[in-house]
């Protein structure tokens, strides 16, 4: 029996208007929310102060909207790009259209919106997904749009 290899997709395998759903979902802990603001220095009472945040317009603390992004990027990784991504090139259209609470599961999706063979890197393409993050209602509670550059697959004789 031959053994797999789990990696992301190779560019040829990113295919325009795909859409994956990244499972099992993520539920937001506070534990999450104060590690993250805490090692990221944000000390935003919004995330760590209860009493403050009970007398804002939500009623309760909020998740940090980076954890929130960078969570999304996590949940894609095992299917787009793990061991198959060059590099990240950028991130843009970032946006949290709905708040993101303790005890929240975030589901996140992707879908591929453009590709390109690179025209400086032989070998290599680049790739603009969409990631969206919805909560356990379905609301979606963050977009946003990521270009990477991807390794195209090896020819016969590379590894």
């Amino acid at each position: 029996m031959a053994d797999i290899l789990q990696r992301g997709l190779y560019f040829e395998e990113c295919e325009v208007g795909a859409r994956y759903l990244h499972r099992p979902g993520r539920t937001a802990t506070e534990a999450d929310n104060v590690l993250f603001s805490s090692l990221t220095m944000n000390t935003q009472a919004l995330h760590l102060d209860a009493a403050f945040s009970e007398q804002q317009p939500f009623g309760q603390r909020l998740m940090n909207s980076m954890w929130t992004l960078s969570t999304m990027v996590g949940a894609s990784v095992s299917q787009i790009t793990q061991g198959t991504l060059v590099a990240q090139l950028g991130m843009s259209d970032v946006a949290f259209p709905a708040p993101l609470f303790h005890g929240d599961t975030l589901y996140v999706e992707t879908e591929f919106t453009d590709k390109r063979l690179s025209s400086s890197r032989p070998g290599q393409g680049i790739v603009t997904m969409t990631h969206t993050g919805r909560n356990q209602r379905g609301e979606v509670v963050a977009t946003a749009t990521r270009v990477a550059l991807m390794w195209c697959r090896p020819t016969e004789g590379e590894s």
